[in-house]
């Protein structure tokens, strides 16, 4: 019979050559795939993925979410320098005359609540623009400023309309928080510097809209699981905001006229303030554009990243709605010819519930995973 030398691969002892060839093998196969780049059957392999499980586990440390940012672009100060100027412009506008109006002259601020509403989206412009300027957090200022870039062109064409073409095809207005007939309109300071407010916004809104792509900032993804019900929610509030839009915020109420003869009681309608898609002009193409951008800016924001970015979005969509609900507020307060409609109260509480889907944006974070729990977003992913 044959004799086998130590050391013979056929052994396959622990003494012989075949244990270390199969190490060897297996060794040169981990190296192998380390090289062709194969990943563990746990890792993630999608950018969705790889989102996901740093949010998970920034949610189990429960640490604070951190920011990677990026050199801030001069774009990105630009823009923010032109959105505080607008604001502050737009702050100064409400001061001196606003127009005169069959030679009645009509300014916007009359005592502390019409200063207190005519401030609430020039002082927010003020702040959001000076920190885009600085440099802080870029990504928020820069939502904030092209969301509210988009809105003011839709009123930009607006005030041009009520300063130059009102008169062309006369008309019951609510300007000022006065019912007025547009026979004779005379521009004023006022209604100069809001013009221009308005066109500050609007190319600050362009210049953030260049700047966005060149701005680096992100973070864990911890708002991802909650995008999709902010989404379906901004886009309720949109839709909800556009149809408040279409009817007047203040109107005139009906009368009830008795005949002394006959005792029968008829409703008188006066004639009250035109709707927003019933004005001529440049009025009505403003107000169309200021329909479709409300929501487009609601379905586009909660998919900004990172968090603060839907953050600034949302929170230029709130401010624009809350300010023309509590324009309305001020119009019915301010005269009594007008009461405050069902529209006016809507917008309103649509400003309301948007400021609150914004701090939602901002505060919420994910429930840490226990260990041995299912984690919800993997119940779907093949094993």
């Amino acid at each position: 019979m044959a004799q086998r030398e130590p050391g013979d691969r056929s052994t396959g002892g622990p003494s012989g050559t075949g244990g270390r060839t199969r190490g060897a093998r297996t060794t040169g196969g981990a190296a192998s795939a380390r090289r062709s780049g194969a990943r563990p059957a746990d890792a993630p392999r999608t950018a969705a993925e790889r989102r996901a499980a740093r949010a998970r586990a920034v949610a189990d440390s429960g640490a604070p979410e951190t920011l990677v940012l990026g050199d801030v672009p001069v774009l990105a100060r630009v823009a923010g320098v032109a959105l505080a100027l607008a604001g502050l412009v737009g702050a100064a506008a409400t001061l001196p005359t606003y127009l005169v109006v069959g030679g009645r002259e009509l300014s916007l601020a009359t005592g502390p609540s019409d200063v207190l509403v005519a401030l609430v989206a020039p002082l927010v412009a003020v702040a959001v623009g000076v920190g885009l300027a600085l440099g802080r957090v870029p990504r928020f200022g820069l939502a904030y400023t092209a969301v509210a870039g988009s809105l003011a062109v839709g009123r930009l064409l607006i005030e041009l309309h009520q300063g130059s073409a009102s008169t062309s095809r006369a008309g019951t207005e609510v300007l000022a928080g006065d019912l007025v007939v547009t026979s004779s309109v005379e521009t004023a300071a006022g209604w100069t510097l809001g013009v221009v407010a308005l066109g500050l916004t609007v190319l600050a809104g362009v210049v953030a809209l260049a700047a966005w792509g060149r701005t680096v900032m992100e973070d864990a993804g911890t708002l991802d699981p909650l995008r999709p019900v902010l989404a379906g929610s901004a886009v309720l509030l949109g839709v909800g905001a556009v149809l408040c839009l279409a009817l007047p915020a203040a109107d005139v109420p009906d009368r009830l006229v008795t005949d002394p003869t006959t005792g029968l009681v008829t409703v008188v309608s006066a004639e009250g303030p035109r709707a927003l898609l019933e004005r001529p002009g440049l009025a009505l193409l403003g107000g169309l554009l200021l329909a479709g951008a409300l929501l487009l800016s609601a379905v586009v924001a909660p998919s900004l990243r990172p968090r603060l970015g839907a953050v600034g979005g949302l929170l230029a969509v709130a401010v624009a709605v809350l300010a023309a609900g509590l324009a309305g507020w001020r119009d019915a307060l301010h005269s009594d010819a007008l009461d405050w409609t069902v529209p006016g109260i809507g917008l309103l509480v649509v400003g309301l519930l948007a400021l609150g889907l914004t701090a939602l944006a901002w505060r919420w974070r994910p429930a840490p995973v226990r260990p041995g729990d299912e984690d919800p977003a993997e119940r779907f992913v093949p094993r």
